[in-house]
């Protein structure tokens, strides 16, 4: 019985003995700036996700409303071109936070038929909310970075994205 019990502990063809592997071997990849940022990007959204989950906000959200909040008026295409996005993906990006009572469309006084964004009370309030969060997210996502260091990943990140 208990060789039986010890031959069942063997590994077979299907299931191969556990051995610590080497670390996995990067390649070309260790030197694309692409692949680093975007290793990066995936670890930021992640923590980004977790923090802000009881808010059920994206990061495309929640830069669409620092945006509103910082630039009362803002016309739709302004917003999308800020964002990085085309018109067709803004649309429902404000039809969302519309529908969620965070952000209205105004007619501009300019011209009639351009909206003009503003944060509606429960965006004002949601962002009141969010902001320690916010903070407790950047502040993880920094850990290890000086406060220059900070600074200089801020103006390489620009110098790469204003290209």
């Amino acid at each position: 019985m208990r060789d039986e019990a010890a031959r069942r502990d063997e590994p077979t063809e299907d299931a191969p003995r556990s051995r610590a592997r080497p670390p996995l071997q990067l390649g070309r990849l260790e030197k694309l700036l692409g692949y680093a940022l975007r290793r990066a990007q995936i670890r930021v959204f992640q923590d980004f996700a977790a923090e802000m989950k009881e808010f059920g906000l994206t990061p495309g959200q929640l830069g669409a409303l620092l945006l509103i909040e910082a630039n009362k008026g803002l016309s739709q295409s302004e917003l999308g071109h800020a964002l990085g996005i085309d018109r067709s993906s803004v649309v429902p990006l404000i039809d969302r936070l519309q529908r969620r009572g965070w952000v209205r469309r105004a007619p501009r006084a300019t011209d009639r038929r351009a909206h003009a964004l503003e944060l509606a009370p429960g965006g004002v309030s949601l962002i009141q909310r969010f902001l320690p969060h916010l903070e407790a997210h950047e502040a993880r996502i920094a850990t290890g970075l000086s406060p220059a260091e900070r600074e200089r990943l801020f103006a390489l990140l620009s110098g790469v994205a204003d290209r």
